[in-house]
């Protein structure tokens, strides 16, 4: 396989030209009935992709099929998932999607080893670990004291130990309820702002409480500052931080296999923070506080997904095409931002878990061998569930200067199924036309002489739809978000999965606070220290 610059590719220029020679996408005319049935493919889990309000027409599709040809996003795809090093930076394999497997292969149906050690066998093993600890827990086997259940699960993580797991939380709590689980409190812990740390453990019931402990290097300064602020807040409470905590982190930490904690549970460097929800990271809190067969529904969803992914018509892989979509947006119609906007509550933080999965894994201007490239790559991307998001930022989505593509999410069903009729329809119903309405408004617009009144319309938009946002339907929707970013990463010629600009703040951070008094050596990190008080 060949890796080359976006831009030195012949579907580059191919698209290029269409852009430069096509008259703008005419929505209006383009647009109707037959389209909107027409224009989608299945996704995973009874999910639809639906693309019929994107400006993109059977040439502009034919280019983009041609480029993932030209591109071999599949085959990548494929060495990636077989384990071969995608992870040029960090020379490390990508297999996340193998943290989901339960059968402990490959979507392409193989074993990955590295050193002798089947990594499918090792997450598999380490998925039966900690789901017999949580069902011990939740059945009172395990507890914080001879007769008593711990009742309250907290996360203490940042990052892609935080996000992740925080937004499949909120995503299943109504379901859950709705659907008669046992289900316990699950909060999380991440900011090192004391305020939030303050917060969320004087409004648990510390006696019991198990806080999760996570970091893959258990050297995460943000993590260990929160961990002894609650040990500190457990201690004098009279209790042992000893038996109300446990560690999920990599087998070479400091925390693995430590007394200290109740229990330790591993994932290992091939699978990156953002991209670690189906492993421990968001198994365990998910698994503690809904059961472990919601979390390995979830994994199955997700895997649902990964297989579908597979396929090299554009037309019938949803991640792949709204992949190839978005690069036909950024690169060539010059939009520099994606909005993301789940018509469900439940989803209230999916945006932010994207917005760190699309922007840290792309936002890179050199390319996979650490060279400087000319072309732009990831968008920013930024969201809020609807109906709320109409009435903040939708106006300049609407009528600003700036076009920016959307992407819906909605479902035609509420979690919960608790609704009413009011003024001759259900709660669930408004939810839904007023998603009908904005993607119409968006695409088609209205005119009108009076130019406030004026909707341009032309705004490109997607929508992923299905029945009801069930656990597998989650963990579809996850592993098509992540498979897009991946498929997007392959197209720049980007390596997706480290971080770097994550990593000067810290250092500098550092050197601030061990300067002890005296001169960083940076006097405007210096002056920039003094001014806040450090």
């Amino acid at each position: 396989m060949k890796y080359t610059d976006f831009d030195k590719s012949a579907g580059y220029a191919g698209l290029l030209e269409i852009a430069n020679k096509s008259e703008a996408f005419d929505f209006k005319k383009m647009l109707n009935a037959d389209r909107v049935k027409t224009c989608q493919t299945f996704l995973a889990e009874g999910l639809v992709y639906n693309w019929a309000a994107k400006s993109v027409d059977e040439k502009v599709l034919n280019a983009l099929q041609a480029l993932s040809d030209e591109l071999e996003l599949i085959p990548k795809y494929k060495a990636l998932l077989e384990g071969e090093v995608m992870n040029t930076g960090e020379d490390r394999k990508v297999l996340h999607q193998l943290s989901r497997s339960l059968d402990e292969k490959t979507a392409t149906g193989i074993s990955v080893e590295n050193e002798g050690r089947d990594l499918g066998a090792f997450y598999r093993k380490e998925l039966i670990r900690f789901s017999e600890f949580t069902e011990r827990v939740r059945s009172g086997e395990i507890g914080p004291a001879p007769g008593r259940r711990f009742t309250c699960f907290a996360q203490i993580g940042i990052g892609g130990s935080d996000l992740g797991p925080r937004a499949l939380s909120l995503a299943l709590e109504n379901w859950a309820a709705a659907e008669g689980k046992i289900t316990y409190r699950a909060e999380f812990i991440s900011n090192v702002d004391p305020d939030d740390a303050s917060k969320i453990s004087s409004s648990l019931p510390l006696e019991e409480t198990l806080f999760v402990l996570v970091s893959k290097s258990g050297t995460t300064q943000e993590t260990l500052t929160n961990e002894l602020f609650v040990k500190e807040k457990l201690k004098n409470a009279g209790l042992d931080p000893g038996k109300h905590m446990l560690a999920v982190t990599s087998e070479t930490s400091p925390l693995a296999n430590n007394p200290g904690y109740l229990d330790s549970f591993y994932f290992d460097d091939f699978i990156g923070g953002r991209y670690s929800s189906t492993s421990p990271v968001g198994g365990v809190i998910l698994s503690l506080a809904y059961g472990n067969d919601v979390f390995k529904d979830l994994l199955i969803g997700a895997a649902s997904a990964d297989k579908a992914a597979l396929n090299p018509d554009i037309t019938k892989n949803a991640a792949l095409l709204d992949a190839l979509i978005g690069v036909w947006e950024r690169n060539f119609l010059k939009m520099g931002c994606t909005c993301i906007l789940p018509y469900s509550q439940a989803l209230s933080r999916f945006p932010a878990h994207l917005q760190q999965l699309d922007m840290e894994s792309n936002g890179k201007r050199v390319n996979r061998d650490g060279k400087p490239i000319s072309y732009s790559t990831g968008p920013v991307i930024f969201g809020e569930p609807g109906t709320n998001g109409q009435h903040s930022f939708f106006q300049l989505l609407h009528q600003g200067t700036d076009i920016i593509p959307l992407q819906f999410i909605g479902f035609k069903q509420s979690q919960r199924k608790d609704d009413s009729v009011i003024d001759g329809s259900t709660s669930q119903a408004k939810l839904n036309a007023n998603l009908a309405a904005q993607i119409t408004a968006f695409a088609i617009g209205q005119g009108s002489d009076n130019g406030n009144k004026d909707f341009p319309g032309g705004r490109p938009v997607s929508l992923i739809y299905g029945d009801r946002l069930t656990p597998q339907a989650l963990g579809a929707l996850l592993a098509h978000f992540e498979n897009k970013v991946m498929f997007q990463g392959f197209i720049w010629n980007l390596n997706s999965f480290d971080q770097e600009g994550v990593q000067l703040g810290k250092v500098l951070a550092k050197k601030i606070l061990t300067k002890a008094g005296k001169s960083s050596g940076d006097p405007v990190l210096d002056a920039y220290g003094e001014i806040l008080g450090v």
